[in-house]
This record gives C-alpha cells, structure tokens and sequence, in this order.
C-alpha cells in the first residue's frame, strides 16, 4: 500500500492533480493510522472523519469537474483552540468539554475554502497554558520519537501529529513558543507568522496581544502551503493588519538553488542565547547548523539581545494578566462547564471556575490578577509593558547589523512525561522564543540534527511581515541536508 504520510505536501498536491490517487484515498489512509496508532500518543481531542470523508468524496468530484485548487483534497487538522462549526472546540480544557462552536474561526474558514479536508480537532495545554502538553483536560500527549516523553506545548497534539504521519500538515497558535518549542521536541518544521499577519477571529484568547496562528509540516515548503490561505486581513479581527498577499509557496519554489545560495545573507547570533541552562549536545548541534549556513554562503555576525532572563520575566507578567482578562468570561452562566446545584450566584462563579479550570490555568489567572490589583499595577503591569517597548527597540537594532537572527529553539530535547519540574522550570523551556512574540516579530523552527537520540530545533528569527524571507531561508537548508526527513518511530510504523 502507497505511504502517503511519508510524502511531502507538494507531493500530494503533484499527486492529486496528475490523478495519482484520489482524496478520498488519501483521507482513508490518514484516518487508518490514525484509529490504529493514535491511542499510543493521545494527539486528537475529536476526530471527524464522516465529515472528512464528505469532503474528500466531495473534492474528488469537484476536481473531475474541472476545479484546479492545488490543495484541494489535501488532509490537515486544526488545533482545538479554533473555533470550527459544528465541532467540539474545546482549547483542552474541562470548562468547554461540551462547547460546539456556533461559527467557524477565519482561519478555518480560509482553509476549508482553499479545498483541505479536516481530519479534526488536536490536544493542546488547556487554553494554550503550557510547554509540554500535560495539562490537557484530555490527557498528555505523547512525543511520536519517545512515548516516554512530552511533544512540547502547548500545541503539543499538532506537532506530534504532524511527526507521527497522522497529517501532513497542521495549525497551531503561538502566544510564547507554542509552535516552534513543540517543533523542535518533534522534529518537524513550525512557523509563527508577524502578529497580525493571520486573522485571530475565532481562535479561543490566552493574552490577546502575543497569540498568533501558524504551521506545522515536515519542511518550510510544506508550512508555506497552509499558511499561503491562512494569511490575510480581516475586518472581523481589530488587530489584522491589511498588507498585500503574498504567495509563500511561488517564492520558495522559485528560491535560486546555486552553490551559494545564501550568499549575501547575514544571520546574527547572540551571545546571551549561548548561556548557562543550554545543553551541551543541542548547542553542538545548533553550532554544526551555524555553520553549514555559513558553507551556504550566509554570513554569521554577533548581535546584542535583550538578556533571555528579563525577557522571561516580563512574559510571565504580560500573558498571566492578559489571561486573567480573556478568561474571566467562562463564569458558568452562558457555555461550558457550570457546577451542580449552586447555592447562590457566588457559589456558581466560585465553584464553576475553580472545578472546570485546571491547576496551571488557576495559576496563570491568580499571577495575572494579582500584576493588575490596584496596590501592584504600576510596580508590576506597567513596568513590564515598558521593558517589553525596550525590547522591541534591542531586536530593531539587532536588526540593523543583519537579516536573520538565529538561536536554539529550546535550551534542551523534550523531557519525560510526568518528570517532577517545577513551573518555573517547565517555564525556562520558552526562554528562547518568548521575546518573538513581545516584540510581535516572525520566527520559524526547523531541525537541524538530534542530541542523545531525539530531535534539536534552530529557530531563524525575521523583521516584522518576512515570513517568506524565513521560508525560503529555512527552504535553502533542507534542500542541502536530510534532518527534515528524518521520520519518528511512530512514522515509519505502518498501521495494521
């Protein structure tokens, strides 16, 4: 039988057109692997195959009638903190386990009209609060190279969909690393776009001035594929920024492929991303990287970054408060989770939210209030908007000495499941991609090598809105190396 989970997006969009094979096979085999092997690592809340296959069945007819979409017919799944119609949405929390959304997300409406079957609803940390997906309501995760360990978070179920081929491509939404720490424990390819960039219409809020929606697949190609329809304004959203499209897939398939071709290119690194708490084996392998962009033609220049310590800090602040906002509408009155026999309005409020959020949300709500209380505002909330302005002004002028800012996706490779850290701790996995978001700029992870075994992410940071500066760059070094084809344990299992 034809492993169409080991072909890459262009290849099913090559396939589909040249009538290969049909939509409706291609769902068939993604929704096999899927029953057969998901029980081994947990990556989808709601599966929605009668409707998956609807939509293949009704793509390969469009496509008999002359409908020339090139992703049409395509399989993908959302992460569960997208508003879809008609489907459980849930952002992995008890609070919404019964929540059918009345609307789809824009995101998910741009995607279904540009022709990809949804496959359904992937596990996330309850309302994006998390570094490795253990605080589903639904479960933890499994990472797809070692069960015994975490996929990342908190779009955990994505990335580890994508590595186990169950997709060949998958949203999730990054508010301080979601998508490229989970890409790097995964060993797949994951965008976060210019905030602003792609519509957050629909997408369930953790802080509402750091989320974004973005990409996951095996290569930058593949990402560019999902993200071309993803993109654009819309009025629905105050905070979409009307700029020309562009088409990321033309840009990378037309990327030169000489012996240079980075030539011209300068990649800065920071000495701050290099400190103490990065593991020795995943800087080895982040320096080889380095290195071989240099063969390419890059050229690698010293920059100056804000220290990743002060940028943690003043996350932990901006995104608690921002929380502690966005979520004190699930009150138990209008939707999701409401406790049995209140005894009054308080008892309602009090125990609706104190049963239907989990710990680390409580936390995250309790530290957020806590930053906004009128005795602490300016000692802490405002304080800390004030140095997130510093560092947008430190990547400005990092900036100006180069094109791309390069550094280690995480400080090391994904941990066991259910290892005793701490919150502060699990807390220091995003202290390399947290400042990308206070600062509203694009980054992308891809792989470049393992360390004892499981996969190393290097993260290219870009200026505001080159997201295709990014692709393309990313695009350049898997055409010259093959840690991007790697594929998990789980990937090369053939389902039954």
């Amino acid at each position: 039988m034809t492993q169409f989970h080991q072909l890459s997006v262009h290849e099913l969009v090559q396939g589909l057109k040249n009538q290969s094979f049909s939509s409706t096979e291609l769902t068939e085999h993604f929704i096999n692997r899927i029953d057969s092997l998901d029980r081994q690592i947990n990556s989808f809340i709601t599966k929605d195959f009668e409707n998956a296959l609807a939509q293949a069945k009704l793509a390969d007819k469009q496509r008999a009638d002359g409908d020339n979409r090139p992703l049409l017919g395509v399989p993908m799944a959302h992460k569960d903190n997208l508003c879809t119609k008609g489907v459980l949405t849930t952002a992995g929390s008890k609070m919404l386990y019964n929540f059918v959304s009345p609307y789809d997300a824009t995101v998910v409406q741009n995607i279904a009209n540009s022709g990809f079957v949804s496959l359904g609803k992937l596990n996330m940390d309850e309302f994006a609060m998390g570094s490795d997906n253990e605080s589903s309501h639904f479960g933890a995760v499994h990472n797809p190279w070692d069960l015994g360990r975490v996929p990342g978070g908190s779009s955990g179920g994505s990335a580890a969909a994508v590595a186990a081929g169950f997709v060949p491509v998958a949203t999730g939404s990054d508010t301080g690393g979601s998508i490229r720490q989970p890409a790097s424990f995964c060993g797949v390819t994951g965008i976060k776009p210019t905030y602003g960039r792609v519509s957050r219409y629909g997408m369930i809020a953790y802080a509402s001035s750091l989320d974004q929606a973005g990409t996951f697949g095996k290569s930058a190609l593949d990402c560019a594929y999902l993200l071309d329809p993803m993109s654009g304004y819309d009025n629905k959203d105050a905070t979409s920024i009307n700029r020309p499209s562009e088409d990321y897939v033309a840009d990378i398939l037309a990327t030169a492929t000489d012996s240079k071709p980075l030539a011209g290119k300068k990649i800065g690194v920071a000495k701050a991303y290099f400190g103490a708490g990065l593991d020795s084996e995943v800087e080895k392998s982040i320096r080889t990287a380095l290195a071989k962009y240099e063969e390419l033609g890059a050229k690698i220049v010293e920059v100056d970054i804000t220290d990743p310590a002060i940028t943690l800090a003043t996350y932990y602040l901006l995104a608690p408060a921002e929380a502690s906002s966005n979520l004190s509408r699930y009150d138990g009155v209008r939707f999701g989770y409401r406790c049995e026999n209140p005894k009054d309005l308080h008892d309602l409020y009090t125990r609706s939210r104190s049963e239907g959020f989990g710990a680390e949300v409580q936390r995250r709500i309790i530290m957020g209030t806590y930053a906004l209380s009128a005795g602490y505002f300016d000692a802490y909330y405002t304080k800390a908007q004030k140095v997130r302005r510093l560092i947008v002004e430190d990547f400005k002028k990092a900036f100006e000495k180069c094109d791309i800012i390069a550094s280690p996706t995480a400080p090391t490779v994904a941990y066991k499941l259910g290892e005793s850290l701490d919150p502060a701790s699990i807390y220091l996995g995003d202290v390399y991609t947290i400042g990308v978001n206070l600062a509203g700029l694009p980054a992308l992870s891809h792989p470049v090598g393992q360390a004892n075994g499981l996969p190393v992410g290097l993260q290219l940071i870009g200026k505001h809105w080159a997201e295709s500066e990014l692709l393309k760059t990313a695009h350049i070094y898997q055409a010259n190396t093959k840690f991007h084809q790697a594929s998990s344990p789980l990937a090369q299992t053939d389902a039954p």
